[in-house]
């Protein structure tokens, strides 16, 4: 059984920072990807960064230069610090891990957290 506990949500002004941080525990494969999904009202869930064990990262376009994802493989945990917040950022962020244990491929995701940016 794998459980992601995710925190740092919460209310910033536009501008501001916020870091999120998301915790893996149970039987994790040591090569996997995890990742910031987030969805806001009336929208679809769309990716918004990506890094695997390896450390190779991938960017929504509108995230770029802006936010940056880290993680810490010996504590299965994954971070995203988010700078130069802006109102449109606003929806419930969702931290993802997967990994392939051929035949199968697995994803497990967190519970979401809230991040608004008022203007």
């Amino acid at each position: 059984q794998v459980q992601l506990v995710e925190s740092g949500g919460g209310l910033v002004q536009a501008g501001g920072s916020l870091r999120l941080s998301c915790a893996a525990s149970g039987s994790i494969f040591s090569i996997n990807a995890m990742g910031w999904y987030r969805q806001a009202p009336g929208k679809q869930r769309e990716l918004v960064a990506a890094i695997t064990s390896g450390g190779s990262t991938n960017y929504a376009d509108s995230v770029k230069g802006r936010f940056t994802i880290s993680r810490d493989n010996a504590k299965n945990t994954v971070y995203l610090q988010m700078n130069s917040l802006k109102p449109e950022d606003t929806a419930v962020y969702y931290c993802k891990l997967s990994f392939a244990s051929p035949p199968r491929a697995y994803e497990f995701w967190g519970q979401g957290t809230q991040v608004t940016v008022s203007s």
